[in-house]
């Protein structure tokens, strides 16, 4: 790994430490997202090495190119991040939405949905304690952070748009979208007992 990074050009160096910051500080990158597509496709082309880079420090890349997302895995629960309630009722919905949306869009194109679909989604599901606005903005711009999700206008607004990224389905996994319900109800019995 040694060797190939020493033969790398000074930029090329230095491209290869941004993306491994950029995926450190994120997690996932997505090929679609303007300010990931150049960290991916450098990451494609040095992918062996990035592996070996990120062995070493106990991660692993996963790849799913068909959706151009990248992944990296592995950490230890000292490194995980830890969501809060509303936050993984809001990740979960956006789950949902990308869900439905993609029965009615093409793999190429950008899942699209607004504020106020997730605040009916929310309210569809029944969830007893409601979502209040201060709560979904600061989950939204979390996972601007970690690029599952671009926003384009005001987050305060009921019409501001929010691009559901691919990597959503690297985050949470679930091929059963049962699961995901299952999951949002069980979150809501918990809170219910309480």
């Amino acid at each position: 790994m040694l060797d190939a990074l020493e033969k790398m050009t000074t930029t090329q160096q230095e491209q290869f430490k941004d993306t491994a910051n950029k995926l450190l500080l994120s997690t996932f990158l997505c090929r679609d997202k303007k300010d990931n597509n150049e960290a991916y496709y450098f990451l494609m082309s040095y992918k062996q090495i990035f592996d070996e880079f990120f062995k070493i420090l106990g991660y692993e890349i996963q790849l799913d190119m068909p959706t151009g997302s990248v992944m990296l895995s592995g950490a230890n629960a000292q490194t995980t991040l830890k969501l809060k309630r509303d936050e993984s009722l809001v990740l979960l919905i956006l789950r949902l939405l990308y869900h439905e949306k993609m029965k009615d869009t093409s793999l190429n194109e950008n899942i699209v949905c607004s504020v106020s679909d997730i605040h009916e989604k929310y309210d569809y599901l029944e969830i007893k304690k409601k979502l209040n606005k201060t709560d979904l903005i600061s989950s939204l711009r979390l996972f601007r952070r970690y690029n599952l999700i671009e926003v384009t206008g005001d987050l305060t607004s009921s019409a501001c748009k929010v691009v559901i990224l691919p990597t959503i389905l690297m985050a949470i996994k679930s091929e059963d979208i049962t699961e995901v319900f299952n999951t949002i109800n069980k979150i809501n019995q918990e809170e219910a007992a309480e």
